[in-house]
């Protein structure tokens, strides 16, 4: 064992050892120091940020103090750095140009991180695209859509693009409209209709209901009938009411018209024949 360390001993009396070990040393402690001063800013942060903003909080301070640690090591180990910042000033310029779209979404989604549109766990409609967040990262945001399809939004794309956040508030107003006949007793449908909201636990007392006529068409009248329930069960509420209201409707003899077209069978009229023009006859 005592020759063993004599060894080592002897080893790193050679600077050519003894600098490279000690960066090597320097390196893997700085590392261990990094991660514990990025968990007690993440403890920190945590008191005021919600776990995805920690979470991509931690990320950015483990890089930043990993890249200054391993520049320390290199230095350390006597590798003179000046060359190194000369070539990683070129390679960033070359690497600018080469990831325009990269670098864009990755601001956006420091932007994005910083004005807290929306959190993990929420539901939003991006363009046409309606899904949960799954997370919030740097280059993109996660979402899993209602049929558990996976989709990738750039950040670049939420920035340019409007977002609708449909879990930010805690209710949610209902809109159902309905087609009925000119001859309908309006004020009897819309008692009917908030017959059915003071029935369903689903449904909110407070704000009020609103029905009011919508459009006047050639066949039917249409009206919108609006109520409130809570944002969790937005989906059951608007499907219970409007499987009750198509049932009492029918119960009340009250008609939902719909437009119908007729078609008579008869001769095809012939195709009259197309004299040619002063233009035609000369060619």
């Amino acid at each position: 064992m005592s020759a063993f360390f004599e060894t080592v001993r002897d080893l790193l009396r050679d600077p050519a050892v003894r600098l490279p070990a000690l960066a090597v040393l320097f390196w893997i402690v700085g590392l261990a120091v990094a991660r514990l001063l990025v968990g007690a800013l993440a403890r920190l942060a945590a008191r005021h940020l919600d776990s995805q903003r920690v979470q991509s909080l931690r990320r950015i301070a483990f890089y930043a103090l990993a890249t200054l640690v391993t520049v320390a090591a290199l230095h350390r180990g006597g590798i003179d750095m000046s060359v190194f910042f000369g070539a990683a000033g070129i390679l960033t310029v070359a690497f600018g140009f080469a990831s325009q779209t990269s670098m864009s979404n990755l601001i956006s989604g420091v932007f994005l991180i910083g004005e807290r549109s929306f959190v993990v766990g929420d539901f939003i409609t991006v363009g046409t695209t309606v899904g949960e967040v799954l997370s919030i990262d740097l280059l993109s945001v996660k979402l899993r859509t209602p049929d558990n399809l996976f989709v990738r939004v750039p950040n670049e794309t939420l920035i340019k693009t409007d977002i609708v956040n449909l879990s930010r508030f805690p209710i949610r107003r209902v809109e159902i409209d309905f087609r009925v006949e000119y001859d309908t007793d309006l004020a009897s449908l819309s008692k009917l209709l908030e017959g059915i909201v003071h029935e369903l636990p689903q449904c909110l007392l407070e704000p009020k209901t609103h029905f009011f006529v919508q459009d006047f068409t050639d066949a039917a009248v249409w009206v919108k009938f609006r109520f409130w329930t809570r944002r969790e069960v937005f989906l059951e509420a608007r499907a219970t009411v409007q499987a009750l209201a198509q049932e009492r409707l029918a119960a009340a003899g009250i008609r939902q018209p719909t437009q119908r077209l007729r078609m008579e069978r008869g001769e095809l009229m012939p195709r009259p024949a197309v004299e040619p023009t002063d233009d035609q006859s000369a060619v």
